[in-house]
């Protein structure tokens, strides 16, 4: 497991998170990449805890992806079923598990600063904050993305489902797009990945 682990985390990571897994028991998938999600955790009907990771990711969004699941795990098992999934007990245990992690052996030092203040108060998702999700962008192989909010106002762009939009304006925190085919209106996150048709 941890020869598996190396492939896709930051080699100082490796034992630290090989840890994590045996003591909670957590049965680990790397599977084809998902759209809508980097990663996920449930319970399984035997009681085993799996949690499923992209095997796309780059390594540092790779190992935030993995200790954010397993925060769910550990946040279900300390605080109770009933808490919210990305409630203030998940946040607690999330910062409690990744601070160890936030070291210049492991992170980029570009990177060090970012994930401390993201760290603060953890969002349901690391794509949320931007200056993050941008400075870790650059370290995946698949350049030929780019995130909705990059590309310039009147582009054209395809979203994974083969989908077709053009950008026209920016409502409050979101883009206004237009999907070519319909002619209906969408709304896009900042950090929606597409690629851009020339």
């Amino acid at each position: 497991m941890s020869e598996t682990l190396a492939k896709y985390i930051p080699e100082h990571a490796v034992k630290p998170v090989f840890d994590l897994i045996v003591a909670n028991q957590v049965h680990l998938k790397i599977v084809n990449e998902r759209q809508t999600r980097h990663g996920d955790y449930r319970r399984g009907p035997s009681g085993k805890h799996e949690i499923t990771v992209n095997a796309s990711l780059n390594k540092y969004r790779f190992l935030i992806t993995l200790i954010h699941e397993i925060a769910h795990l550990v946040a279900f098992e300390k605080f109770g079923r009933n808490i919210k999934p990305h409630g203030n007990e998940w946040k607690f245990t999330f910062q409690r598990l990744m601070v160890p992690f936030i070291r210049p052996e492991i992170f980029p030092g570009q990177i060090l600063p970012l994930l401390a203040r993201h760290f603060k108060n953890p969002s349901a998702s690391s794509d949320t904050d931007t200056t993050l999700s941008l400075a870790l962008k650059q370290y995946d192989t698949d350049s030929d993305k780019n995130y909705v909010f990059e590309i310039p106002f009147g582009s054209v762009f395809k979203i994974k489902n083969g989908k077709v939009f053009k950008k026209l304006a920016v409502r409050t925190k979101r883009f206004e797009c237009i999907e070519i085919s319909s002619g209906k209106t969408y709304l896009f996150n900042p950090n929606a990945e597409v690629e851009v048709i020339h």
